[in-house]
């Protein structure tokens, strides 16, 4: 029985590793596992060296070190955008911004953020479903927070192992919505790492953008 019971761990191992490898001929490097994964858990699949920065007190905290102050909204405002100077005090902001935070250590730190995703579709070649993503603002004291990815690939695609995925499938069959968090992982942009400007929902409240170039991706269905 034992010898069994290895056997099928193997049959699963290898099951998982044929997905894989159909999806490497492909080369779609948006491609990864689904992991199931507890509430809070999330830093012990991530790399030991990234900045989780989800909640706000950790993106104000990495603004802090980056920036140092938030900007003076009401002034760069003024009357707003039908203002003749909203434009340019706006740029000069991006400009000056950029310049000071040259050199700066925590534009070399490896950042995670999440974004909210949707299964959207099941392709049975590769066993895998299709990711709908989109952005997420999260309200900090320096203003609404929206993680930028300077590229995403185009086929996000999230591979379940085999015996999770046989539960998804009903359900997506059943018409069922199911919902997974996006774990994007990168390095700021070096050219224009943080873009300020105004949040078109509310007026003359600052929205901040950390521009990242995306190294990883990790799709995780929350338990």
């Amino acid at each position: 029985m034992r010898m069994l019971a290895a056997l099928a761990v193997v049959g699963l191992v290898m099951a998982g590793l044929s997905a894989f490898a159909v999806l490497a001929g492909q080369d779609l490097i948006g491609a990864r596992p689904l992991v199931a994964l507890e509430p809070g858990k999330l830093p012990s699949l991530l790399p030991s060296d990234t900045h989780l920065l989800v909640e706000s007190g950790a993106i104000e905290r990495f603004l802090d070190q980056l920036d140092g102050t938030p900007p003076d909204w009401a002034s760069v405002y003024g009357h707003g955008h039908h203002d003749p100077g909203h434009d340019e005090r706006l740029f000069n902001l991006n400009r000056e911004r950029d310049r000071l935070r040259e050199g700066k250590a925590t534009l070399q730190w490896t950042v995670t953020f999440l974004w909210p995703g949707e299964l959207s579709g099941y392709d049975p070649k590769s066993g895998g479903f299709s990711v709908a993503v989109g952005p997420k603002f999260t309200p900090t004291s320096w203003g609404i927070v929206r993680f930028k990815p300077e590229e995403l690939p185009s086929n996000l695609l999230a591979v379940p192992n085999p015996s999770q995925r046989e539960k998804l499938r009903r359900k997506f069959e059943k018409g069922q919505r199911i919902e997974v968090q996006v774990a994007l992982t990168g390095k700021l942009i070096p050219e224009e790492s943080i873009v300020y400007d105004f949040s078109h929902e509310e007026e003359g409240r600052g929205l901040i953008m950390p521009v990242v170039r995306v190294e990883r991706i990790d799709y995780l269905l929350v338990r």
